[in-house]
This record gives structure tokens, C-alpha cells and sequence, in this order.
């Protein structure tokens, strides 16, 4: 089964933002994209692998061991 392809609405829904973020990656070309004549779309494996790259572990600190801020 083939990846579907979400609209720049759909992929600004999966991402818990306005359309402008997405149009802006894609702008940037910070996302790899599809043209289907004049509309853009954003494969879910693409999606996925972008949230996946960009998603930042937490930190675990040992307890008992202070860290200084700046």
C-alpha cells in the first residue's frame, strides 16, 4: 500500500500548527514534497520521518548531581 499524501492543511493538523509552518518548510525546503500540477503534497512516511528527526530526547540528570545554569 502506497503512502497517502497529505494536503499543506492536513500536514499543519498533524503538526499541531497553522499552515504557515508547513508552507514554510516547504519553502525552505526543510521537507521533501510532491508538485501534482500546481499542488504541493507531504507523503506520511515523509511526515513521520521529519517529526522523528526533529523530536529531542529528555534529559536525565542523576540525582544528587546540581547543574549550574549559565
Amino acid at each position: 500500500m502506497a503512502d497517502q499524501l497529505l494536503d499543506v492543511k492536513q500536514v499543519a493538523t498533524r503538526l499541531g500548527t497553522g499552515v504557515r509552518f508547513p508552507r514554510r518548510l516547504i519553502e525552505e525546503r526543510r521537507i521533501a514534497y510532491v508538485k501534482v500540477g500546481r499542488n504541493v503534497r507531504i507523503s506520511e512516511r515523509v511526515l513521520d520521518e521529519y517529526i522523528a528527526a526533529n523530536t529531542v530526547q529528555p534529559v536525565t540528570v542523576r540525582p544528587g548531581v546540581l547543574r549550574r545554569v549559565a
